[in-house]
């Protein structure tokens, strides 16, 4: 089962349920989802559809952080749950150790050794790390300290 057909019986089963945040979260990946389809005139891939997750993702974080920043702890929250939901349909996350250890192996295959071949390390540990949820600032962080 793909992807938006998960999601399209999830928002059934939502509306059954009378579970509005998440019915309405469902209904914006939904929406999401048909807009990136619509501009690339085919169907998405799995990988395309995580990265479009990932990315709804990456605005939420930002969301709550500009909240709370400005004392409106109510759509923090709102943002917060509707994190917690997309969370759900993205695939388990990359562990620090197994971060750590496709770092480790991106600097063997690049034979990186200053902090200029930073992107190059980050692109081959992120292809080390394919099919997981990854941080992209996090993992830049990690491999900068490590080249640093």
């Amino acid at each position: 089962m793909s992807l938006a057909e998960k999601i399209q019986k999830d928002m059934t089963d939502a509306m059954r349920a009378k579970e509005e945040l998440r019915l309405s979260v469902l209904r914006m990946i939904k929406s999401a989802i048909t807009y990136k389809e619509t501009e690339k005139i085919r169907k998405l891939d799995e990988a395309e559809s995580i990265q479009l997750l990932q990315t709804l993702v990456k605005q939420r974080k930002e969301s709550i952080e500009q909240f709370t920043k400005g004392n409106r702890q109510d759509l923090a929250d709102k943002e917060k749950k509707e994190l917690a939901i997309i969370e759900t349909y993205l695939p388990a996350g990359a562990s620090v150790a197994e971060m750590d250890a496709a770092i480790t192996k991106a600097i063997a295959e690049t034979g990186a050794n200053s902090i200029k071949q930073m992107g190059a390390v980050v692109k081959a540990a992120k292809a080390a790390l394919e099919g997981k949820t990854v941080d992209g600032k996090a993992l830049s962080d990690r491999v900068r300290q490590r080249l640093s």
